[in-house]
């Protein structure tokens, strides 16, 4: 199993996940021509993609959704909730390539075993997803304001994960957002701190080779060197030596990282 986080922020995001059978894109929220150029920026085209899986419909996840369906025939996958909630936000997409992807279940195709989960997010009902193959697995979830007992469960032993880690809670105290907006991503259905991110990683690490990629993190109330330095921070305060068993790395807003084994 291999994947790409081809974008990954408020301006836009889109994770590649690849067997040698399958592909898939969790969300598609940039252009579909600047989703077509990150595929290609890593070796790939939207003949790769099997499906799209759909997260949340804010825009920063579905964007390129509608265009990319009709433009290359492309099935879609969501629950019920977010279907109806995308349904006047990203235009035709042909009854034949919308499925059906239910909160808490799995989907198999062929060695590929992909299981959603609830997340806890200002949207009608959001969830991420799981990505076994084999004895591999690799763990997506961003955009939840805290990590529970449940997700935590679905997450844990992954030798792979892509975390949210927002945002510095001290940048965002003191920056120039509204009190309101403030006041939503600290909340349970805002994003997950850099500290907070930390602190549930450290539950879910096992004691194995694991990489972690930070992403979603603000442009504005955060920085690439200050989230990797509080996670690593955190986690050796836990007793997890960062550099020995867990590797952290950094997403970006506008370059994929390199298509990676897991």
């Amino acid at each position: 199993m291999r994947f790409s986080v081809l974008a990954s922020g408020s301006t836009g995001n889109s994770i590649y996940v690849e067997t040698d059978d399958h592909a898939f894109l969790v969300d598609a929220g940039l252009s579909a021509k600047r989703i077509e150029q990150q595929l290609a920026a890593i070796g790939r085209t939207m003949e790769n993609v099997n499906g799209i899986l759909v997260t949340h419909e804010h825009s920063d996840h579905i964007k390129g959704i509608g265009v990319l369906a009709r433009r290359h025939k492309v099935p879609i996958y969501a629950n019920e909730k977010t279907w109806n909630a995308m349904n006047g936000l990203v235009g035709e997409v042909p009854l034949e390539q919308r499925f059906h992807f239910n909160m808490e279940t799995s989907l198999s195709f062929g060695t590929l075993d992909i299981q959603s989960f609830a997340v806890s997010h200002d949207a009608v009902d959001p969830m991420f997803y799981v990505f076994h193959e084999k004895d591999r697995k690799l763990s997506i979830i961003t955009d939840t304001g805290y990590v529970s007992d449940r997700m935590k469960g679905h997450i844990a032993a992954s030798d792979a994960f892509v975390f949210e880690s927002n945002h510095d809670v001290s940048m965002l105290q003191m920056g120039r957002y509204p009190w309101s907006i403030k006041r939503r991503i600290l909340s349970d259905v805002g994003h997950v701190s850099n500290e907070d991110a930390a602190i549930a990683m450290s539950e879910v690490v096992a004691e194995k080779q694991t990489s972690i990629y930070l992403s979603h993190l603000s442009k504005d109330n955060n920085m690439k060197d200050l989230a990797r330095m509080s996670v690593s921070q955190t986690l050796e305060a836990c007793g997890i030596r960062t550099g020995e068993f867990v590797h952290l790395h950094d997403t970006d807003a506008e370059q994929p990282t390199t298509l990676v084994t897991v």
